[in-house]
């Protein structure tokens, strides 16, 4: 077997170190970012004299005072903050009650398994020996649980606070150029994605080591109450992830079709009275619920490698080192992700707008390569050269080179997974060209060529998927596909940061155009926002991609915690399973697309009545009455993220009960298979009618000349391709990738209780 080379001691000063580490440099980089000063220095904001005004934001300034630009850009941006803010702690305060709730749900079932005896048990690997009660699995299981949800909760915060302080700081720096800008954005989406990824990795890390002050030496104990985690950080993300989705695209659906369809004035537009409503939903979708959903795919990925590990040579031996494996690759993905940012930050200067999107695919290329080394070193030195894996029931060999080129096929699919997602939805290639070509013959036309592209896209990402689920299962079983998802997700920095630097341009370029800023600034924003889509896009495919390895490394876990030896497909109870689980991705979509577009009939009924009402409306005499929009976002978020979220919540819960463990393996493995391709499908037609849109409008080849300008027959086709997407691309399918993870992990959580206690029904019959 042979030990590791790094010590246990080394092992438990390197993780907390990479942590911290990552928490400082996110700190340095906000640091740089608040440089930008929004007011002059200790005056009132009402004066108009230049001192106390940072010489360098003096630019000249096209005949604008640059007093009154300043001014409103901080004005725009309290306002968006306090949106988001106000949504946020909103949403919190309902998910808290349901937390609490479930908290105790939790703790009565897995604490009924034993009947709620405190008698330690005889473990299951050796029961010569003697293990912790059923009723500590309860309660441990119960404060990780509420330990992942605030991890989880704390890390969108955190991410809307930094966007919503970052967006006017990247507007003002768009005056000296589009490099300027694009750092501003890219470093404050680099204090997002390093201190969630630090944060995830501590808090696990403090709990893994404060449970064992109890456990002990049973650490199959301890890593089965670390699954809440897990539960706790995916089941805050779908809130998170559906509430904010239904909250932005309601406003943005509102503010195109009035504003850019029915009234002919341009995207955020000051005139458009959902216009701040549809800035502050890019805060509370695509950055707080990315964050919590990330942050989730994290949480369950490690939860299910530990699982594994604890029943393996691992934690038979009580090996520390090579069982804090995972949290290893995650260590030592914070400090390849920070020699990557620095790239984008101060190797290379951006100096035209033709560099931005190449830079940004470069941090996702250096990261990998960078990471592939990182990671050979800490099989190397982490691992001992052989080992045994459990696998269902049984101990299989595996060798520590395997184990990398699990870790490293999952690194790698994710990269093929983002090009292949940026070739479908980047407007610099064909298929999004063609689409925006469909756009000639009007808005049905784009949007059969825009669900055939959608459809197409899913082929590659799956055989990817496929490829890396077969090489990582033969070589380690279950544990193999756990880490594989850990590798797709080991470069999470990188991808957060690259993700929320696109609402932080999308929401500069909406304050430049409300500030009343030149024509230049905004084609500078325009630029960095576009290049921001694609990467969003690519952030989605990395999400989908990690969610299916971790869906299937908690299926994995799920079947040996609740014992099933065999999952067997032609059995009835499976197979029924099979055919309902594939069904729910599309019953859950239905809901949140309808909740979207009933919350944007509203919304659009409200933006109509403003326009027809407030006189001098039109002519920018009079202001909108943005409050009154941004209520009815949030409204209809919170009324209709209850319904999704109590159908992915409850069903493992109903099925496990009444149907068993066999119906429900069926369960999880259908909506598996179905919902990955639903949620690639749908992100890449949202995001490509998106960009087809922003092809048109930016008019830089001969091509998109002869379809508009902003207002032609092509352009109206277009933007309704582009409405239609929304929910798609912003709504249902980000958040299928958290309902794939959470009836998993969710499953795994109850596993013993579904074990002893489910199946009621083919009981009683």
């Amino acid at each position: 077997m042979g030990a590791a080379i790094l010590s246990d001691l080394g092992t438990e000063i390197l993780i907390p170190v990479c942590a911290v580490v990552g928490i400082v440099f996110s700190l340095v980089q906000w640091a740089l970012v608040s440089r930008v000063k929004l007011l002059p220095e200790n005056q009132p904001p009402v004066s108009n004299n230049k001192n106390g005004f940072t010489e360098s934001l003096i630019e000249e300034e096209e005949g604008l005072n640059e007093h009154n630009v300043v001014h409103k850009c901080a004005e725009i941006q309290s306002a968006i903050s306090e949106g988001a803010t106000s949504f946020l702690f909103t949403e919190y305060q309902y998910v808290g009650i349901f937390m609490a709730a479930f908290a105790v749900l939790i703790f009565v079932f897995l604490g009924s398994v034993e009947g709620f005896s405190t008698k330690n048990q005889p473990c299951t690997y050796d029961s010569s020996k003697t293990c912790k009660p059923a009723l500590a699995t309860a309660v441990f299981s119960t404060v990780s649980f509420l330990l992942g949800a605030f991890t989880s909760v704390v890390s969108g915060f955190l991410g809307m606070k930094i966007a919503t302080y970052a967006n006017a700081r990247t507007t003002l720096e768009a005056r000296k150029g589009v490099g300027k800008a694009f750092i501003a954005a890219f470093r404050s989406g680099a204090v997002m994605g390093f201190l969630l990824a630090a944060n995830g990795l501590l808090v696990l890390y403090i709990a893994i080591n404060l449970f064992k002050l109890y456990y002990g030496d049973d650490w199959e104990g301890l890593f089965e109450a670390i699954t809440g985690y897990g539960l706790g950080g995916s089941s805050m993300a779908l809130f998170g992830r559906v509430g904010g989705g239904i909250y932005t695209k309601a406003a943005d659906v509102g503010a195109d079709l009035v504003g850019k369809v029915e009234r002919n004035i341009p995207e955020d537009d000051p005139r458009n009275p959902a216009v701040i409503a549809d800035n502050v939903g890019d805060n509370v979708g695509d950055i707080a619920g990315m964050g919590s959903d990330l942050f989730g795919s994290y949480a369950e990925s490690s939860c299910a490698a530990l699982v594994v590990a604890s029943i393996s040579s691992f934690g038979i031996n009580h090996d520390l080192t090579a069982m804090l494996y995972p949290l290893l690759i995650s260590s030592v993905g914070i400090l390849v992700c920070l020699v990557t940012t620095l790239f984008a930050t101060d190797f290379f200067e951006i100096k035209a707008v033709k560099d931005i999107e190449p830079t940004l695919k470069k941090q996702l290329i250096i990261s990998t390569v960078l990471m592939t080394v990182g990671i050979a070193i800490v099989s190397w030195i982490a691992l001992p050269s052989s080992f045994t894996i459990f696998n269902f029931g049984a101990q299989k060999e595996v060798m520590n080179w395997q184990l990398f080129l699990c870790v490293g096929v999952g690194l790698w699919a994710g990269l093929i997974i983002g090009f292949v997602t940026e070739y479908y939805t980047s407007n610099a290639y064909s298929p999004v060209q063609d689409v925006a070509d469909s756009c000639r013959t009007g808005a049905a036309t784009n949007v059969i060529f825009g669900l055939a592209l959608g459809y197409k896209s899913v082929i590659i990402p799956i055989f990817a998927i496929a490829i890396s689920i077969f090489v990582s299962f033969s070589f380690a079983a279950m544990y193999g596909i756990a880490v594989a998802a850990l590798g797709m997700l080991s470069t999470i920095a990188t991808g957060l940061a690259i993700d929320a630097y696109g609402p932080i341009s999308d929401n500069a370029g909406g304050i430049a155009e409300m500030a009343g800023m030149s024509h230049r600034i905004r084609e500078r924003t325009d630029a960095l926002d576009a290049a921001g889509n694609t990467t969003a896009a690519i952030g989605k495919g990395f999400a989908i991609g990690s969610a299916a390895l971790v869906s299937l490394a908690l299926f994995g876990a799920f079947v040996s915690r609740a014992a099933i030896s065999t999952v067997d497909v032609l059995t009835p109870k499976v197979f029924i399973g099979l055919i309902v689980g594939a069904m729910l991705p599309y019953w859950f979509s239905a809901m949140t697309m309808k909740s979207v577009g009933s919350a944007a009939l509203k919304m659009v009924e409200e933006v109509r009545r403003q326009f027809n009402t407030i006189s001098g409306l039109m002519e920018g005499t009079a202001k909108p009455d943005y409050a009154t929009c941004v209520k009815i976002s949030t409204d209809a978020s919170i009324k209709e993220m209850i319904p999704p979220g109590a159908l992915v919540m409850l069903t493992p819960l109903i099925v496990g009960v009444f149907l068993g463990v066999e119906t429900l393996s069926g369960v999880l493995a259908g909506s598996l298979v179905s919902g990955v391709q639903i949620a690639i499908s749908a992100s890449n037609t949202g995001g490509a009618w998106d960009n087809a849109k922003k092809y048109i409008e930016a008019g830089a080849s001969e091509h998109a000349r002869t379809l508009g300008p902003k207002g032609s027959d092509a352009h109206k086709a277009a933007v309704i391709g582009d409405t239609v997407g929304d929910p798609l691309k912003d709504t249902s399918g980000p958040s299928l990738n958290i309902l794939i993870k959470l009836m998993a992990v969710e499953s795994l959580v109850f596993a013993p209780f579904f074990a002893t206690h489910g199946g009621l029904l083919f009981k009683i019959f």
